[in-house]
């Protein structure tokens, strides 16, 4: 009875997950494994491997893998910086301190369709947008971001409000380091480079460990930024995996396709899971 009243106490908990997690994974294997497009509901069948053949010989596949890795690179590794440099500013006391934070934290809780949306009529705008004012400002022509540079332009919005993340999670990790071995060093004559290199830096090595998986994890699903701005163009200059796996499920209305995509990019996220937590961790322990 001792041993089945925790199992009992877990049943509901365990049950949900089941249905949460397992079931629509199980869904999506079953769909991977037949014909199934909408279009031609007469002909569903046992497909095999063909949905994953055709998948991953469509002609947009490889740009698609191509810029998911660019985007999720990019992104961490500008995140990671800029967010590790920006809560080393913000840690010293000064005047006006909270409301700085308050201001660094509030892009990240912004609808990534708002975000999309506001680079692309107010910032990125070829015409009226900021940018084009400070491009003719200086006697320059304005750049058209989202055609010309397409990919970086979704860099730079996912990059903007993923930041605040990453900068609170090391601020929130500065807060806990000992101040009197930071007095220490200044008292043996430690530069601030020598600081962040041997004090600074290993502290925020769990924090930026989190970091990167969190935002791994959330990156690879990026699509709202993408639909809005974009819609994967020029080409397939700006489409990403999860975006390739919407034509096919939403445009082609192929759902066997979509699921073998699907199932590409959960093998997709865990191989760039294991490559980066092992990449930060061997850094980390130098």
């Amino acid at each position: 009875m001792k041993r089945l009243l925790p199992r009992l106490l877990l049943a509901p908990a365990m049950g949900t997950l089941f249905l949460w997690m397992i079931v629509p994974l199980g869904m999506t294997i079953y769909f991977s494994l037949i014909r199934y497009n909408l279009m031609q509901p007469d002909q569903t069948g046992f497909a095999g491997l063909e949905n994953f053949e055709f998948f991953v010989t469509d002609p947009s596949f490889g740009p698609a893998v191509v810029n998911t890795l660019l985007l999720l690179g990019s992104v961490i590794l500008a995140t990671a910086v800029l967010g590790v440099l920006i809560a080393l500013l913000v840690n010293s006391p000064f005047p006006g301190r909270g409301i700085v934070r308050v201001l660094l934290i509030s892009p990240f809780f912004v609808m990534p369709t708002v975000n999309a949306l506001m680079w692309k009529n107010m910032m990125m705008n070829p015409i009226y947008g900021v940018l084009a004012q400070v491009w003719m400002f200086f006697g320059a022509q304005p750049v058209d971001w989202l055609t010309d540079h397409p990919l970086f332009s979704v860099i730079v919005m996912v990059s903007w409000q993923w930041l605040p993340f990453a900068t609170l999670i090391f601020m929130t990790a500065l807060q806990s380091m000992d101040q009197e071995q930071l007095e220490a060093a200044r008292m043996d004559g430690a530069t601030y480079l020598q600081q962040l290199r041997y004090l600074y830096l290993p502290h925020l090595g769990r924090s930026i460990a989190v970091v990167v998986m969190i935002e791994l994890i959330f990156l690879l699903s990026v699509f709202a930024e993408i639909y809005t701005t974009t819609s994967g163009g020029p080409g397939d200059a700006s489409t990403n995996v999860t975006f390739l796996i919407f034509k096919q499920a939403l445009l082609n209305f192929d759902a066997g396709v979509a699921s073998a995509g699907a199932l590409f990019a959960v093998l997709l996220a865990n191989i760039a899971a294991v490559f980066l937590i092992r990449l930060v961790g061997k850094n980390l322990d130098k």
